[in-house]
């Protein structure tokens, strides 16, 4: 038998095993609303029991741990996940940054497509090409007069200035670009050294026999901040620890900060990825870092190299046909446009102040000839080799038709992403997520169990003072 001091006992530790379930409970429910926490509960063993005469009797309840209910391989997934949230917001991000800055220019719409026509207050690059051919044609129509003359080199400004900022805009842009890849780089080593801090405390924890359940939730936490930057493989320790690698280079070794990552600047003036010490470079494939490497590298090179081929094709072509030409004083030889590309373009300074030396006539001292005028008008439905074959106004379209699919393309796999996200998060909370109502009911078993024990211990101490009476007695 187990006599009553052994009785004691065993109220004392299944008092002590319902309050730490009352603890755990609450624990539970003051991060109902954290999104990091994964619940924990308290796992209970009974006791070890003792021989008696009549058998084996039980010694009561002992908690042994506290569990963490957490499913590594749903972690797992939403970092992963994590990462390709990352990679398209960030591409998203570049593009739309890019349709702000440009709109004017591209003259986009809402959903990042070409609109059916320019606005009269906001015009586009399309518009802008129709005026200059359009003034052409209108030269070609009055050769001798001024006005029109002057219309012609207002609107062949107005194009150039469009050209100049749309490339400024782009330059600018890039520049943020490189500037939003450091930043993510700081970021991404600050979590890491946290990872790194993280691991030192679990291992320390682990060792001494106790459970780091807050300190893995806060360290999880920073795994997918991580993963949201740049792709990330993970390893498990026996300490409890994590390794953490980046495109095949460790950098986290349990609770050791390995190496960190570094930007560098391959000659190009865009800064890439590699590690801090060793200076490999990684290829990074996914994450916002290597989004905004993508953007930046990818649809906004293109549309800025379609830019500059469309701006020196128009200078190219219209000075060709033009230098042959005379102007109304008989001179010949000047050029139409200066510069380039898209951010030099510019129109000669000298037609701004004296129209009649625009070059229309195909014979000197002949006011009334507009040959040459007329074969600049009809430049504008030329289909050219050097813009595959395509007019100005169709090789335009072409380069904001690819500028709108790469972020209509975006944002359909954001969307994709944050659908996906969603449903492996409510997997998550169905595991790990912290329920009112269960928290409630078990708070209410683990008190009712307490009560219970309590009774238990006060009607042992009854019996054992009634033992001492009778001894008394």
């Amino acid at each position: 038998m187990l006599g009553l001091f052994n009785t004691l006992n065993l109220g004392a530790r299944a008092l002590t095993a319902d309050q730490a379930g009352v603890e755990v409970t609450g624990h539970n429910l003051a991060n109902a609303n954290n999104p990091a926490y994964a619940r924990q509960r308290v796992v209970l063993q009974t006791s070890t029991p003792t021989p008696t005469a009549i058998g084996l009797e039980g010694t009561g309840v002992q908690a042994v741990t506290i569990q963490q209910l957490r499913d590594q391989l749903l972690d797992s997934q939403i970092r992963s996940e994590a990462s390709v949230g990352g990679y398209w917001t960030a591409q998203q991000s570049a593009l739309q940054n890019a349709q702000t800055q440009l709109n004017e220019f591209l003259n986009l719409n809402a959903t990042g497509s070409a609109s059916g026509s320019d606005t009269a207050t906001s015009p586009g690059l399309s518009s802008q090409l129709d005026n200059l051919f359009n003034a052409f044609q209108a030269v070609a129509t009055s050769p001798g007069d001024l006005s029109a003359r002057q219309s012609l080199v207002s609107a062949a400004q107005s194009l150039a200035a469009g050209f100049n900022q749309a490339a400024q805009n782009l330059t600018s842009l890039n520049g943020l670009l490189n500037t939003s890849i450091a930043n993510d780089v700081t970021s991404a080593n600050q979590l890491l050294s946290d990872i790194a801090g993280l691991n030192a405390q679990i291992a320390r924890a682990t060792a001494s026999g106790g459970t780091a359940n807050d300190l893995v939730d806060a360290r999880e936490q920073d795994l997918e901040k991580l993963a949201q930057l740049v792709n990330i493989q993970t390893a498990s320790n026996a300490d409890g620890t994590v390794n953490v690698s980046i495109g095949g280079q460790t950098l986290v070794s349990g609770s050791q900060l390995a190496d960190t990552l570094a930007t560098y600047d391959p000659g190009t003036g865009n800064l890439l990825v590699q590690t801090a010490s060793s200076g490999v470079p990684l290829a990074l494939s996914g994450g916002s870092i290597q989004g905004t490497i993508d953007a930046r590298d990818g649809a906004l090179t293109t549309l800025r190299n379609g830019l500059d081929t469309l701006a020196s094709t128009l200078i190219t072509q219209v000075n060709a046909l033009y230098r042959s030409g005379y102007d109304l004083n008989g001179n010949t030889g000047a050029d139409f446009f200066t510069g380039t590309d898209a951010a030099s373009i510019g129109v000669n300074p000298a037609l701004a102040n004296d129209p009649s030396q625009i070059q229309a006539s195909g014979a000197a001292n002949t006011p009334g000839d507009n040959s040459v005028a007329l074969q600049l008008a009809q430049l504008g439905q030329q289909p050219l080799a050097a813009l595959g074959q395509q007019t100005f106004s169709g090789a335009y379209a072409l380069d904001v038709q690819r500028f709108g699919e790469a972020l209509a393309h975006a944002n359909d796999q954001v969307d994709g992403y944050n659908s996906v996200n969603t449903l492996l998060l409510n997997q998550r909370d169905s595991v790990g997520g912290v329920s009112l109502e269960e928290e409630a009911t078990n708070l209410i078993t683990y008190q009712k169990a307490y009560e219970a024990s309590a009774r238990l211990i006060t009607t042992v101490d009854q019996m054992l003072e009634t033992v001492v009476n009778l001894k008394s007695a």
